[in-house]
């Protein structure tokens, strides 16, 4: 069976983005002139995903917005357009139109607090497959899709578990993610969350929000496996897997950046205007007049 789903997260509250994140869910702030959430599902497309379904934050104004905005036809700004002749501000449009069925669901309310809990929220749609990926909508990826690179990992061992992304990063930052563990086969054995010393992290290979997973995570991802901070996280049902077999390290093909805070993201935004827009050139020059 080919993988041909994906469940992309943005259930938080996103607090250290407040006060726009009281409106509109983080994924929707904008890198260039694209919301975040749209590169993930583009990242997806890029992978051949035929299924996208996006969990949102519930009791909250999210799932309406993403709704409109995947789904919406925006009838009167394409008459207002057609005219003005200028038919061709609306192509961006009808390219989203034109994604693979997306299905917006709320986070189930009765689910512990934690990053995992997203993903059993949207169980019913992946059970059923050989494997599914997961992307987190903090995580954004320059350059060549991660998710294929996952979905090509996994093709060539398909016994896995599982399949994470990896990327190599300095030892200043280690204390600020999750830092892999390997078997002697190079396999996972386990990913230590922040250490908060260099000499406590067992590599320098950061895991972070890509993932290729089978339905076999949810004998682990459950409402009374909470971990750290009395949370469901998805890496404890990751090590869970790696305790019964191969989970696989996919070393990314392109670059993670995160956006998961306001520093982060303008740094993200930064980067990805100077590498991926025709005015790239005109804010390295306005950088270089500031001292």
């Amino acid at each position: 069976m080919p993988i041909k789903k994906a469940i992309i997260t943005d259930a938080g509250f996103a607090s250290r983005f407040l006060p726009i994140t009281k409106t509109i869910p983080k994924a929707m702030i904008p890198i260039g002139a694209k919301p975040v959430m749209q590169l993930c599902v583009e990242e997806c497309v890029a992978a051949g995903i035929e299924e996208i379904i996006i969990v949102v934050a519930p009791n909250t104004k999210s799932k309406e917005i993403y709704e409109d905005y995947f789904h919406g036809k925006s009838e009167n700004v394409k008459a207002l357009l057609e005219k003005q002749g200028k038919m061709d501000r609306f192509t961006p449009v009808e390219e989203i139109q034109n994604f693979p069925k997306i299905t917006i669901i709320e986070q189930d309310i009765n689910l512990p607090y934690g990053n995992g809990s997203p993903i059993v929220s949207a169980k019913e749609y992946v059970k059923n497959e050989e494997a599914f990926a997961v992307l987190y909508s903090d995580d954004l990826i320059l350059g060549p899709s991660d998710v294929k690179t996952l979905i090509d990992t996994y093709e060539a061992n398909k016994s896995a578990k599982a399949v994470i992304a990896a990327q190599e990063m300095p030892e200043e930052v280690w204390n600020k993610y999750g830092m892999i563990a390997l078997k002697e086969n190079g396999t996972l054995s386990h990913i230590v969350e922040k250490p908060k010393t260099p000499d406590l992290s067992p590599s320098n290979l950061t895991s972070y929000g890509r993932y290729l997973l089978t339905p076999e995570v949810f004998d682990y991802l459950i409402p009374s496996n909470t971990g750290l901070d009395d949370e469901l996280w998805t890496v404890d049902a990751i090590t869970k897997l790696a305790e019964h077999g191969d989970v696989i390290i996919s070393r990314s093909q392109g670059k993670w950046i995160t956006t998961g805070d306001p520093k982060n993201y303008f740094l993200a935004q930064l980067e990805f205007v100077l590498a991926h827009t025709d005015y790239g050139d005109d804010i390295k020059k306005i950088c270089d007049t500031i001292k």
